[in-house]
């Protein structure tokens, strides 16, 4: 199974940003424990970040043909990027979105998300964990692997 994970805008700020909300490690720190998390399941995982929409626009769209499912932490792109919405409407792989914090806990904006609905589902408010629930329910929905 190949899984790609992506992190929006804000997100190279993990461990400097709002450590109260986010916590103190760093986007490096998910990363790696990711890729080890990955190891264990036997799915191969590639990480990408980026704060440019039309960088993971493009990640997404080259996605559908190179990867069995994405991970995705829009950040603040969550809110009101309809053209990443419409990119993972356009792809056949299903899309799990994750946010660290719990959204609807903070402040009103944050509250809507205009990418869920294209998406197979979300993980709010679990932090760093929920990226490695984010990959199960992947592997449990294409069954571990793509023929």
């Amino acid at each position: 199974m190949r899984v790609l994970v992506i992190n929006g805008p804000n997100l190279n700020r993990l461990g400097v940003r709002e450590p109260g909300v986010y916590g103190s490690n760093t986007l490096t720190d998910l990363e790696k424990g990711l890729l080890t998390f990955g190891e264990k399941l036997n799915c191969e995982l590639t990480c990408f970040q980026s704060n440019h929409e039309g960088d993971l626009i493009d990640a997404i769209h080259e996605a559908d043909e190179q990867y069995d499912g994405i991970v995705i932490n829009p950040g603040a792109f969550t809110h009101y990027s309809y053209a990443i919405r419409d990119a993972i409407a356009s792809i056949s792989v299903p899309v799990i979105e994750v946010h660290i914090s719990n959204v609807h806990a903070r402040e009103e904006f944050r509250h809507t998300s205009v990418t869920a609905p294209v998406t197979a589902g979300q993980i709010i408010g679990l932090g760093f964990k929920g990226y490695e629930l984010a990959i199960l329910a992947l592997k449990d929905k294409i069954g571990g692997s793509r023929t």
